[in-house]
């Protein structure tokens, strides 16, 4: 497939390892695909064992095979979960992070499985913090029907606040705003005074929610949202939030500080949100900002 036919046929991407954990994420990766109305693609990245200097024809050509094989048999799964249409197939060489990024061209978004608590360096950090998709990092476990967004005023948390307010459509699920509004340390100085008076910053900062909740109450009047300015760091605000989450949903940086490419408080969410995460990047480009019709949620499904 090349790059043209990539651009037009939007698709998922999902990052295929053949592991029994790995069966959640591609339930997902199927439902995201059958819920939007796009393709799947399937891709596998193969490691090389040996180091980069060494040439061996013969073992890559094992390599490559044992990576089809693998292929094959995701493949097969994806239509068991009742994948709607084709599925198409890449199978690269790692490392995982950059083959992914190099097969991503077309697609819409990016699943990916999600270790328990994903270390510096892993394929779920490395992959949220560079890519221009959002980046679902799937975990096996399975909590309410509902999606947890966090917001902050940031570029960020409005791209996280809109593929949030999407899904929860598209799934007929309910939406929960989240608004840690308790970092001092993020906001211009005019505003420092609001930390002296609590009943005022709750005031201000519930208005301010109000205001970026409002255009997606009226894209989706039938989506039942819950919007909570809280005074708690941010961290604190969502973890409790997404504690029975079925996702939760944040921005790849909001206004506070971070070491990294990934916010702090993105990088700790994934780290350690017991449920699966989506990183949106703010910095999207505007093909890949495609989100779906206003939908009519399903009365059966709310």
């Amino acid at each position: 497939m090349n790059g043209a036919e990539r651009g037009r046929w939007p698709h998922v991407l999902f990052g295929y390892d053949g592991t029994a954990e790995n069966d959640a994420a591609l339930r997902w990766a199927v439902e995201e695909a059958r819920l939007r109305r796009i393709g799947l693609v399937m891709c596998h990245c193969w490691h090389w064992p040996y180091a980069a200097g060494h040439a061996d024809p013969g073992i890559e050509a094992i390599m490559k095979r044992v990576g089809e094989n693998l292929l094959d048999s995701g493949v097969r799964r994806a239509y068991e979960l009742g994948v709607p249409g084709a599925v198409r197939r890449r199978l690269r060489r790692g490392p995982a992070t950059e083959a992914l990024l190099c097969a991503s061209g077309g697609a819409r978004l990016v699943v990916i499985g999600a270790s328990v608590v994903p270390e510096a360096g892993s394929p779920a950090l490395e992959l949220s913090a560079r890519s221009e998709l959002p980046v679902i990092a799937v975990r096996g476990g399975t909590g309410a029907r509902r999606v947890v967004v966090g917001v902050d005023g940031s570029a960020g948390s409005e791209a996280a606040l809109e593929f949030a307010a999407e899904e929860a459509a598209l799934r007929g699920w309910d939406l929960h705003v989240v608004y840690g509004c308790w970092e001092p340390g993020a906001v211009a100085e005019p505003e420092l005074a609001l930390f002296h008076d609590r009943e005022l910053l709750e005031k201000t900062r519930a208005a301010e929610l109000d205001a970026v909740v409002a255009p997606w109450r009226r894209r989706y009047p039938e989506l039942r949202i819950e919007a909570s300015p809280l005074l708690e760091r941010p961290f604190d605000a969502l973890r409790a939030a997404a504690d029975d989450a079925g996702l939760l949903v944040l921005g790849d940086r909001g206004t506070g500080t971070g070491l990294g490419p990934l916010g702090a408080t993105s990088a700790a969410m994934l780290r350690r949100a017991c449920c699966t995460v989506a990183i949106v990047p703010g910095r999207r480009s505007p093909q890949h900002r495609a989100p779906a019709p206003a939908r009519r949620v399903p009365a059966r499904q709310r």
